[in-house]
């Protein structure tokens, strides 16, 4: 066996295939695939396929499949590999990443691991158990590596550009961000079918437990990089709300090929309308910053992208990440000074010329009143990109455990503290 060999469990979403995407040096391209027979797993071999099959650069993957009822039990018992790749439904998942752990399996699953606060306790005692086990157990963060995002961590650590953060407060939080993603997505001129299981919140999760997980990631490793936060005491969550999306019942065959609403989503059923709560806002602290944040399900995006806004208030600057609709609607970063003062811009372009040494061509030009720090395209290589990113630094911990940072398991703790209890007070609101 190689040092890696993949298992693939009940792969429900098109990350597990992303994982995919690209062959590995030192991982088998044979890979085992366990899951129960049904339409999830038929689409998943489907995107393997095409990978295997493209034109540029196609992958040469090999699948073991066993379809099965007791699929799980059988992953244990066979165990033919050391990581298990899990994306999918989200309800149980947390079940079975203790479950592929008790095996004595390596876990890179995707987000999110929980999608209710009952299961906190339940996310502890896997990750204990992995350390008891000396087994990696890690969460796919993708927007880690979004360069926009790294570059914006760089300024809101730079003193000299960002200050410090400010307190902030209710009307203008410290730190505000704000995740657009659409349920219908056009692919080849067709509509990109969901699996019924999508709508079910109490199966996918609210927007918040599910696409919010990167937001909560993303404050706290911009904010306290290399820090370990204790959910326990460094964080208060205030305030949550939620609020449904309609789904016509057109819409909804478009997107499912369903003629009719089925009978798990009858109770946010209206007439010819389904109410799909998938919206979240959420208020806390985190320290002494206030923090803000929208995750949101709309229909169509009416660029055919979605949107990501985040913004951190310092004492001296503003760092802010933002569509402008120039250069197709993608993310550029800007910086607002608090005052009229060279101070910030000089500090920025010094900051940015020391940057080249890691990212050659960042640069910096005047926008109006900001400055816009300006990414090479080499740079920008795409969400489906940053899956290949994520196993690379998956492989390093794997080959080298001591080297996982400290600070992870806890954050990781206080990350999905934020995202339950805050659908939590939305339902109580």
């Amino acid at each position: 066996m190689d040092e890696f060999r993949i298992i693939t469990l009940d792969p429900g979403h098109f990350h597990a295939a992303l994982v995919q995407k690209e062959m590995y040096p030192g991982v088998s391209k044979r890979v085992a695939i366990y899951a129960p027979l049904g339409p999830d797993l038929t689409e998943h071999l489907n995107r393997i396929a095409r990978f295997n099959s493209r034109r540029e650069n196609p992958t040469a993957w090999e699948l073991d499949i066993h379809a099965s009822p007791d699929y799980l039990a059988e992953m244990a018992r066979d165990r033919p590999g050391n990581m298990v790749v899990l994306s999918g439904r989200n309800r149980d998942k947390i079940s079975l990443i203790r479950a592929s752990l008790e095996a004595g399996l390596n876990v890179l699953a995707d987000k999110p691991w929980i999608i209710r606060s009952a299961d906190l306790a339940g996310l502890e005692a896997a990750l204990a158990m992995a350390e008891k086990k000396r087994l990696l157990a890690y969460d796919i963060m993708t927007e880690r590596y979004e360069i926009t995002s790294i570059l914006q961590r760089e300024l809101v650590n730079t003193p000299a550009v960002f200050g410090g953060i400010l307190p902030g407060s209710d009307a203008e939080p410290a730190v505000y961000m704000e995740s657009v993603h659409h349920i219908l997505k056009m692919v080849a001129g067709a509509a990109n079918l969901r699996p019924v299981w999508f709508f079910d919140v109490a199966e996918q999760g609210e927007a918040l437990a599910d696409v919010g997980t990167h937001l909560v990631d993303l404050v706290q490793w911009t904010l306290f990089p290399d820090r370990a936060i204790d959910y326990r005491h460094d964080i208060q969550v205030q305030d949550g709300k939620r609020w449904a999306t309609p789904v016509t019942a057109a819409q909804f065959k478009q997107v499912t090929g369903l003629a009719t609403f089925p009978a798990e989503l009858a109770p946010y059923v209206h007439g010819d309308q389904f109410d799909y709560y998938c919206n979240n806002q959420v208020d806390y602290k985190i320290r002494s910053a206030q923090v803000r944040l929208n995750v949101l399900w709309k229909w169509e995006s009416p660029a055919g992208v979605d949107f990501h806004h985040a913004i951190y208030r310092g004492t001296k600057a503003s760092i802010e990440i933002r569509q402008t609709g120039k250069e197709n609607y993608r993310p550029e970063l800007f910086v607002a000074a608090a005052e009229r003062t060279n101070d910030v811009a000089s500090a920025l372009r010094a900051r940015v010329a020391r940057l080249q040494g890691t990212y050659p061509g960042v640069g910096v030009e005047s926008a109006g009143d900001e400055l816009h720090v300006t990414i090479p395209d080499r740079y920008r290589v795409g969400h489906e990109a940053h899956f290949a990113q994520v196993v690379a630094e998956f492989m390093k911990y794997f080959a080298a455990p001591k080297s996982l940072p400290a600070w992870e398991r806890p954050n990781m703790l206080a990350k999905y503290y934020v995202t339950t209890t805050g659908v939590q007070l939305g339902h109580k609101g």
